[in-house]
């Protein structure tokens, strides 16, 4: 790799587990402007590397780490990385993302990547510090949850501010949806990445460095630095409650998520809102890599739910699944199974979702207290519910059968119980409503790893500030009511969906309030390669269309893109008791996405579409 190359080393570390060889590879200067990094990196890798119908958790998989090129940059959500691999939750395409320190940190270290490969014969963690990298046993780490593995790899390694990807117990135990815990608080949560490494053995990824790649013009980083934290003075309730400040009114709404989806409005989400838990157990924010925003709570608690405090403090997605999707109403059980998910190493998301399916089959009937162990498992129910959550950790009771998610858990019940999943295509519904946010529920439904609320975009009637501006200028942004599906919304959906994506590539945060003429900037700034709104764009069509292509290989159809069929029913309280997701409207509009990528009805990418975006190679 030439040396005048800026944002990148041009390196990534290559990892057998099974021969413990270790080998540096360079990516060419095509590849990296052609993908630019996260999802491009782990999409073209599965595709290229491993053979169709493969076993997530066999040593056929590969699993990725990313980082783009902002990753490390002096600028405000640069700290993001991705994990991929084949997802043993969905068995299809899987990617997670994470914040915090990191990506950064492995981008100091020397290194764009890792791709992890086969499994070792006992369980290793991998060690790298500025450019070099070992595997060192991890069998005394076994059976550690993650604030100890940390505290035990800070110790042995003699690296005081070195950086961790851990996964706990549930990692080990092949929890299907296992997270990858970073610094004891920032998770790559969903797809199951935590079971991926579990399968392979390695335990942890030990990161430290001190030399980012140089930058092409460092001055506008800057620049663009301080207009950023300008721009961020207008959050200023994400800035004191994190992102769960919104769930009062997202209640009033109908997004909140109640009782397993059934309901609309929950009576006691005041006591379960960012502001309560901040107000009574709240010790500060704390934020990402090179971020002034700081949207993470700090929060410590003693008593019977007591918590220890470096596992950070629950955000809207965790407080909703935990809370009223579960119906609990009490707060500190929320903290407390906020903290198993971070201290075993657990997705809040489809833990949460799973747990509310298992209340509603027990409501009905379809699990009894001989399958609970006892355990009177209704909605409301804190302490059964912190039970369950601990068995699905362990494997034990009831929990043997959850730790595989909630989709299977349906299948292997049977009868009424597949309709009580919440999941597409084997994934738990992240806690925003798709009857309230139909543009979601179209992203929902045809994303390649099942409903993320991430890289889709939200409904333009919750969208605020510069970024709305920014896309109302150049005329593809609009105040459509957010339960309209309609081919307009398609439209927004379309081109502010490709930016959203854009993120995965980049490695960037969603909260960022960047506008498209800023962003090219700074990917230009980084790299000196001329960069411009459509090309960018490109880039994330080009994401998307790989994605679609592995999922088509692993057996998935259009079939697959579909919702829980309670998204077609009406809420049974709240403000959307008249509203739902029309399938045949839901399907038409998917016709519509499909014509705009430049898929057949089908969904199949064309030969056409593929060749327009310089991916033939998939053809062969």
């Amino acid at each position: 790799m030439k040396r005048d190359l800026f944002g990148y080393h041009g390196r990534i570390l290559r990892v057998s587990l099974s021969t413990g060889q270790l080998h540096v590879e360079e990516p060419s200067l095509t590849y990296l402007e052609h993908y630019l990094g996260g999802r491009g990196f782990i999409v073209t890798t599965l595709l290229k590397e491993t053979p169709p119908h493969l076993d997530p958790l066999g040593p056929e998989n590969r699993l990725i780490f990313a980082t783009g090129p902002l990753t490390g940059v002096p600028l405000p959500g640069a700290g993001r990385h991705s994990i991929g691999a084949k997802s043993p939750l969905t068995e299809a395409y899987g990617e997670s993302e994470a914040g915090g320190f990191f990506g950064a940190e492995l981008k100091k270290a020397g290194f764009d990547a890792l791709i992890i490969e086969g499994i070792a014969p006992e369980p290793v963690y991998l060690f790298i510090k500025n450019g070099q990298a070992e595997l060192r046993g991890a069998t005394h780490l076994w059976g550690m949850d993650v604030a100890d593995t940390h505290t035990a790899l800070k110790e042995e390694t003699g690296e005081r501010f070195l950086r961790t990807a851990i996964i706990g117990p549930a990692g080990e135990k092949m929890v299907r949806f296992a997270a990858v815990v970073h610094d004891l608080r920032h998770v790559a949560g969903r797809t199951g990445m935590g079971a991926v490494m579990g399968a392979k053995k390695l335990k942890a990824v030990v990161v430290k460095g001190n030399n980012l790649p140089p930058l092409h013009r460092p001055e506008i980083l800057r620049e663009l630095s301080h207009l950023m934290v300008k721009n961020y003075r207008k959050r200023a309730t994400v800035w004191r409650y994190g992102t769960g400040a919104n769930i009062e009114v997202f209640n009033l709404l109908g997004n909140l998520p109640v009782k397993n989806f059934k309901e609309g409005f929950f009576d006691a989400a005041d006591k379960i809102s960012a502001k309560t838990i901040m107000d009574n157990y709240g010790t500060g924010m704390h934020g990402c890599y090179a971020c002034t925003l700081k949207c993470k709570k700090k929060v410590r608690l003693d008593g019977p739910y007591g918590v220890l405090p470096q596992y950070g403090g629950p955000e809207y997605e965790t407080i909703a699944a935990f809370g009223s999707n579960c119906g609990i109403s009490d707060p500190q059980a929320i903290i407390k199974a906020h903290e198993i998910c971070n201290r075993y190493g657990l997705d809040t998301i489809s833990a949460g979702v799973t747990l509310s399916f298992a209340m509603e089959c027990f409501e009905k009937g379809i699990l009894t207290v001989k399958d609970t162990g006892g355990l009177d498992l209704r909605f409301g129910n804190a302490s059964a519910m912190l039970e369950v959550l601990q068995q699905i950790v362990t494997g034990e009771g009831l929990g043997k059968l959850l730790a595989r998610g909630s989709a299977y858990a349906a299948q292997v019940l049977g009868g009424d119980a597949k309709e009580l999943a919440m999941t597409v295509k084997g994934m738990e519904l992240p806690m925003h409503d798709a009857r309230l946010k139909q543009g979601m529920a179209l992203h929902y439904s045809i994303h390649a790893t099942g409903p993320d609320h991430c890289s889709g975009v939200q409904d333009t009637q919750f969208i605020t500030g510069p970024p709305v501006e920014d896309w109302d200028s150049i005329d593809v942004c609009e105040p459509i009511p957010s339960t309209e599906l309609s081919p307009r919304k398609v439209r927004m959906l379309y081109h502010n969906g490709l930016w959203k994506h854009l993120n995965n590539h980049l490695v960037f945060c969603y909260f960022v309030p960047f506008t498209h003429r800023e962003i090219c900037q700074a990917v230009e700034a980084a790299t000196g390669w001329p960069m411009s709104f459509w090309r960018l764009m490109k880039t994330a069509e080009r994401g998307i269309t790989l994605m679609r292509l592995f999922n088509l290989r692993e057996g998935f159809t259009r079939k697959d893109d579909n919702l829980p069929k309670r998204m077609a029913e009406p809420q049974e309280t709240g403000n959307l008791k008249n509203v739902a997701v029309n399938p045949d409207k839901l399907s038409a509009m998917q016709r519509l996405y499909y014509q705009m990528l430049g898929w057949d009805e089908e969904g199949i990418p064309t030969e056409a579409r593929m060749r327009e975006l310089d991916i033939p190679w998939p053809l062969t």
